[in-house]
């Protein structure tokens, strides 16, 4: 399938996930609060928690590459099955946090990770509990990665993901440094399955005049929670993760106000071309 060939972002492996008694844990992390810290980026019902940094604080919560070893959190503490699946299957020595994402009815906007710092780090995610409806995008690529799979995602090209469940999608990500080297992965079963890549028909004219229309209801108050269809519609019709923006520009000109149209060119800088290191963006 063409798609896997343009897909940078690599399955490395399967874990026995079956193995690891997880949903008690799975419950403590549904009920865990989160701090909002990547609203931003996040559409819906997304959150970030952590259960290993590198000072095992529970407020310490912005991702950032550090030095010096890892440490749980107190969350991180209360999960030893997760832990165990971390420990058994990864090398410790370069693993700088420890985090499950949450999804839920949601979806991140299109976006580069570690535009803030000169030199990216090596990004895994397996996925602990998920269905169907939950997807990434890469490019102008949508693929599935099923539970236990261990994915490296290539995060410094644009990329997203969503689901549409109402389960959330709980999703263990691992941050190590030395993004160069090669994972070390242990104990993992072959896989059984292909990867899934998502063919989408080509967005249509109209499909595109409808969306880029509702630029004339945008406001300063109300364009940021326009934004979810732009960044929705390229995991349903064939399109680059970046048209997203493109659209949401073209939009924003039917406002007729140079503030909005200035805004949502400013909300593309951010997520895909240039951030600084604690650089917050302010709708």
């Amino acid at each position: 399938m063409e798609g896997i060939s343009l897909l940078k972002s690599q399955r490395l492996a399967v874990l026995p996930i079956d193995s690891y008694d997880l949903d008690s844990e799975l419950s403590i992390v549904d009920s865990h609060e989160y701090g909002g810290e990547y609203d931003t980026f996040t559409f819906g019902s997304w959150s970030s928690h952590v259960l290993g940094n590198g000072s095992g604080a529970d407020s310490d919560t912005a991702f950032r590459p550090h030095e010096g070893s890892l440490a749980l959190t107190e969350l991180g503490k209360q999960l030893p099955n997760i832990m165990s699946l971390v420990t058994e299957h990864f090398p410790l020595d370069r693993l700088q946090w420890i985090r499950v994402f949450s999804l839920r009815d949601g979806i991140i906007s299109p976006h580069v990770d570690f535009l803030e710092w000169a030199k990216p780090g090596l990004r895994v995610q397996v996925p602990l509990r998920t269905s169907d409806e939950a997807l990434h995008s890469e490019n102008d690529v949508v693929y599935g990665i099923r539970r236990g799979e261990v994915w490296k995602i290539h995060s410094t090209d644009p990329h997203s993901a969503r689901s549409t469940s109402q389960v959330a999608r709980l999703s263990l990500c691992l941050d190590f440094a030395e993004a160069d080297e090669p994972l070390a992965i242990r104990n993992d079963v072959p896989a059984t399955e292909p990867i899934r890549v998502v063919a989408r028909p080509e967005p249509t004219a109209a499909e595109l005049e409808e969306l880029i229309a509702a630029g004339k209801e945008f406001t300063l108050e109300t364009m940021r929670a326009h934004f979810r269809p732009f960044a929705a519609l390229h995991f349903e019709r064939h399109a680059h993760a970046t048209a997203a923006f493109d659209w949401y520009v073209e939009a924003a000109r039917r406002s007729g106000d140079e503030d909005i149209v200035a805004k949502a060119q400013a909300f593309r800088t951010y997520c895909i071309e240039k951030r600084g290191d604690g650089e917050a963006f302010v709708w």
